[in-house]
């Protein structure tokens, strides 16, 4: 189980882009090696436990973490834009997390990782770390998006709940992309109090993978 270590710095920025006001919270490594950047999803925001329990494990392992509020949050408001608003909010904070010259991991959890994989090749990401990647809305495995995943062209990690109603990890297809399953974990990566791991030990999943699949990245 990784150790959580806080963060050396931290340090709020925010961001204009043709989306609206950004804002990054930075999480700095002393010695950083890689900025991996993620952002929230549709419904919530970057207190989510697993962006929070990242900011605070990554930055021990030389990866500065940038936990990012794209601007309809930022702007107080409850519903996320359509995709091409999210995407164009993403390329406008992207200047911002590649300032330091490091390599840039692109990432989320939800519709941000459906950013992530998006725009990975195009603003010329390390790599992508999705984090509860909506594979299809609930109980509709029809509406697949797996085109989005499949097509980040960047090496990818999938951390994915096994009780993620968005998507299984039994459901996801085969793809050159590491996928790690999170045990009895929902799309939040909340486990019920009748599963075999506690919730701390459901977010080590989670961390521990981060950390062994960043440190892997050339």
């Amino acid at each position: 189980m990784t150790h959580v270590t806080k963060a050396t710095s931290t340090t709020t920025e925010t961001v204009e882009t043709d989306a609206g006001t950004a804002r990054i919270t930075w999480h700095e490594a002393k010695q950083a090696r890689l900025v991996l950047a993620v952002s929230h999803g549709a419904g919530g925001g970057i207190e989510a436990r697993d962006l929070k329990a990242l900011a605070e494990v990554l930055p021990a392992h030389g990866v500065t973490v940038a936990r990012v509020e794209q601007p309809w949050r930022v702007a107080g408001k409850k519903l996320a834009p359509a995709p091409k608003t999210l995407d164009a909010g993403w390329r406008g904070i992207w200047p911002a997390l590649a300032k330091s010259g490091l390599p840039v991991v692109s990432g989320g959890r939800s519709a941000g990782a459906r950013v992530a994989c998006r725009t990975a090749t195009e603003l010329g990401a390390h790599a992508v770390l999705a984090l509860s990647f909506p594979l299809h809305p609930p109980g509709k495995p029809e509406k697949s998006r797996a085109d989005e995943l499949l097509g980040s062209g960047v090496p990818t990690l999938v951390v994915q709940g096994g009780n993620d109603p968005f998507g299984k990890p039994e459901e996801f297809p085969e793809g050159t992309y590491a996928l790690v399953e999170v045990p009895y974990g929902d799309h939040g990566f909340a486990v019920p109090k009748r599963a075999d791991i506690s919730q701390d030990e459901a977010v080590a999943v989670v961390t521990d993978a981060v950390v062994e699949w960043t440190g892997s990245l050339g």
